[in-house]
């Protein structure tokens, strides 16, 4: 599975990096940085949980 980030649409809430920091980290501008190109099968459903967090929609999950 992949991920999207609309990193102009981030607020730099940090709910995504919360939930799974193992996927998701806010950079020194608080703006939302992907850690891995494609998610490893065991933090799928944590990438998924970050993703539906976030108050703006600046993630997605894609195929």
């Amino acid at each position: 599975m992949k991920l999207d980030a609309d990193r102009a649409r981030c607020e730099g809430h940090g709910l995504c990096e919360d939930v799974a920091p193992e996927v998701f980290e806010l950079d020194d501008d608080a703006v939302v940085v992907l850690l891995h190109e494609e998610v490893p099968e065991e933090l799928e459903r944590k990438a998924e949980a970050g993703a539906r967090v976030c108050p703006v929609a600046a993630l997605r999950v894609t195929a």
